[in-house]
């Protein structure tokens, strides 16, 4: 089974412990011309749920990207700051290395093995690992234990499964990896509500009761922060608000122009647009 990694409830860190991932003022430029992160910070305390939140194109999945060492393959690269995993800098490893360190990214659109079934899948998440045929199959029926309806499906192909069936499929391949941290990338995207509202409390689960970390990019702010406990919001590249979930649960300006509700009631498209012009909290 996953080892817990925290004891605190809450999923903030302890006194005088460091964070288990830190970005620090990273830019990221594509194809050595567009600038697309800029100065962007942000820290997952161990035990942590920690979301980005921002419309599309913000730069959500590219700090993510970067976090994983995925750019390369997108002619992307990190060209000021650090990147940091357990007081290690690691902007100069591999992708596979770093998942060899419990840092493992669910990439945006799922992106199972159509070809291979269920099982298949998941059990191509637990290739690095080296401690034995009883450990992985321990861990397999954890992941099973966790998403039922997979063990239902284990034997079907999974590119004939569902959307929600294949999004699990990908956070429990993750999970076979043994991480102590999941990127995880628009979870919510192209699923019914009542499927995300489920992975959502999986994902809680997962992290009080055996200890992973997560740090998710998710344009459905509304669902994110009700279960993350930090978020940072992001704007052309830019974090411009960050705080405790609670906290920018009730911002009147997140509420306005990410919920959708104003402190006089719902706003109607025309009044949100505004946000465009004013964006009061980059002033």
């Amino acid at each position: 089974m996953l080892q817990k990694a925290s004891d605190n409830e809450n999923g903030s860190e302890k006194a005088g412990e460091p964070p288990l991932l830190e970005v620090n003022n990273i830019e990221v430029i594509y194809n050595h011309v567009i600038l697309v992160l800029k100065g962007v910070s942000l820290t997952v305390p161990k035990g942590g749920i920690v979301s980005i939140l921002g419309a599309n194109g913000a730069g959500k999945t590219t700090t993510l990207k970067a976090i994983s060492n995925l750019l390369r393959a997108e002619r992307g690269e990190v060209t000021k700051g650090n990147i940091k995993f357990q007081g290690d800098e690691i902007q100069d490893l591999s992708s596979a290395e770093l998942v060899k360190r419990g840092c493992i990214q669910v990439m945006e659109g799922r992106h199972c093995f159509g070809h291979l079934s269920i099982e298949e899948n998941l059990l191509t998440g637990a290739y690095t690992r080296g401690d034995g045929r009883g450990a992985i199959a321990a861990d397999l029926e954890m992941v099973y234990n966790y998403f039922p309806r997979l063990k239902v499906r284990r034997k079907s192909q999974a590119g004939y499964t569902s959307g929600g069936e294949q999004q699990m499929c990908a956070i429990g391949r993750a999970l076979m990896s043994r991480p102590s941290t999941i990127l995880l990338d628009e979870p919510s995207m192209g699923l019914a509500p009542q499927l995300v509202e489920e992975i959502f409390g999986i994902v809680q689960d997962l992290n009080s009761k055996e200890g992973v970390s997560f740090l998710l990019a998710e344009q459905n702010t509304n669902i994110a922060l009700r279960y993350a406990t930090y978020g940072y919001i992001l704007e052309s590249g830019r974090v411009v608000m960050d705080g405790e979930a609670k906290a920018l649960r009730e911002n009147e300006d997140v509420k306005e122009f990410y919920l959708g509700v104003g402190g006089e009631g719902r706003k109607s498209f025309r009044d949100v647009k505004h946000y465009k012009r004013r964006k009061r909290w980059l002033a």
